[in-house]
């Protein structure tokens, strides 16, 4: 019993995970799913573990960085459309950047829970990529140039994006498990992991998910070490042009999709055009609000006030199982610009002073580690590739659909290995946990 006890922080944490596997309905509005419901219900479990155990919450560092971004938000709140949708974009904002972080934070024992969620990542993305890929085979995913082939996975062509999210932080966590001290068993299935989801990726035709992804896995490799990134990226090459040039996976398109990265200025099709024009919407709302913003869930409220009549009506989805309809465009599709536009300077400050403090701490431990050559290299370059992806991906996009629970979920590995993990002595047995972020938790040796 003691025993099952002891495992109850890495289920809850893992119920999270497995339920982003379950198949949404069709026609849904993307919106929060059974996952942000478990991840409410870990957030209670978490407080009610802390007040039987008698046990501060977090230490001093770990509390100012998780509740700096309460005060932008908090103030946003207070300003929006309706108390209602205040409440709303609130509880949204704190669930996926301080609650549910915290909640990992707190919950994760030691490097083992760490590379076992981290596993879990990789499993969800290993499903995901192959619903997509069937759906792209065929001819059963979301519609892509009037053809039902993009893959979306279980998510739907209402949230094209979730797929590709997933997908790609499983594919971060694989070349990071890759990249690690771990047995040559283990590194060899995650180095085949990331080659393997490296086709769905590609048919997800999400350009800011291959740009992010490329990023953060070329800054994992040199993390890890200038010659071991010569040698993966070689394999990484290698692999590709097998499988786009031996296999002629998704071979026209992917060329023209490539090939739209670098035409954004010349010729930029409808979407992008739109990004542009609800980025200068967003910019504008900044400049008449600079402090505050318009409020929390502004944007739609005054974007048209703001937008040029190059923006379309809306984008048109269907498909995976979903009848036609014009989605409408109620975000900028820029993170930092919707928290500009709707918190304002002072939001902004609040949010990305946590995440650059965030990174600070991450990229510090995992120097220290290297330097030492302790264990947990590869919880390192985990945690640190998750939060080089979110903070390029957020260029391209912002928080929404059943995915974005995993962000927070990453933003709490970040917060573990950066605030907790990296003071963790590496002692025979497991124990319990004490205070984040002092160095108290206690770990089996490493693995």
């Amino acid at each position: 019993m003691n025993r099952v006890g002891a495992h109850a922080p890495v289920v809850a944490l893992l119920a999270v995970v497995f339920l982003l596997a379950l198949p949404l309905g069709p026609g849904g509005e993307g919106g929060a799913g059974p996952a942000d419901a478990v991840s409410a219900l870990v957030v209670l479990f978490c407080v009610v573990r802390l007040v039987r155990e008698r046990r501060r919450p977090l230490s001093r560092t770990a509390a100012v960085v998780l509740g700096l971004p309460v005060l932008g938000v908090a103030v946003a709140a207070v300003g929006a459309v309706s108390p209602g949708e205040g409440l709303i974009g609130l509880g949204r904002y704190l669930q996926v950047f301080v609650l549910v972080p915290a909640a990992v934070l707190l919950l994760v024992r030691d490097r083992g829970d760490f590379r076992v969620l981290a596993w879990s990542f990789v499993g969800l993305a290993v499903w995901q990529g192959a619903v997509g890929v069937h759906q792209y085979v065929t001819g059963t995913g979301a519609s892509y140039q009037g053809r039902p082939v993009r893959a979306v996975g279980t998510f739907g062509a209402q949230d094209v994006m979730g797929m590709a999210t997933v997908v790609s932080l499983g594919l971060v966590c694989a070349v990071g498990l890759a990249l690690g001290s771990a047995p040559v068993r283990q590194r060899v299935l995650a180095l085949a992991g990331a080659l393997v989801l490296m086709v769905p990726l590609a048919l997800s035709f999400s350009r800011g998910a291959w740009i992010a992804t490329a990023v953060t896995c070329s800054a994992q490799l040199l993390l890890g070490g200038v010659r071991r990134a010569v040698a993966t990226g070689a394999v990484v090459v290698a692999a590709s042009v097998i499988l786009v040039g031996g296999f002629g996976v998704g071979t026209a398109m992917l060329q023209e999709r490539i090939s739209s990265i670098t035409q954004v200025a010349d010729a930029p099709d409808q979407s992008v055009t739109d990004r542009y024009t609800m980025w200068a919407a967003a910019t504008g709302m900044w400049g008449e609000h600079p402090l505050t913003g318009v409020g929390l869930k502004g944007f739609p409220e005054h974007r048209d006030s703001h937008a040029s009549l190059a923006l379309s009506a809306g984008s048109d989805t269907e498909g995976a199982g979903a009848a036609f309809r014009k989605q409408p465009l109620l975000s900028p599709h820029n993170m930092y610009l919707l928290i500009l536009a709707e918190q304002g300077l002072f939001g902004l400050l609040a949010l990305a002073g946590s995440w650059l403090a965030l990174l600070v701490c991450g990229l510090r431990g995992l120097w220290r580690t290297r330097r030492t050559s302790a264990p947990g290299l590869d919880c390192g370059l985990v945690a640190c590739g998750l939060l080089v992806w979110q903070l390029t991906d957020f260029a391209y996009a912002d928080i929404g659909g059943p995915s974005t629970v995993l962000t927070a979920m990453c933003f709490g590995l970040v917060a573990w290995w950066g605030l907790a993990g990296t003071a963790t002595p590496a002692v025979a047995g497991r124990g319990r946990s004490g205070s984040a972020g002092r160095g108290m938790a206690r770990e089996a040796p490493a693995r």
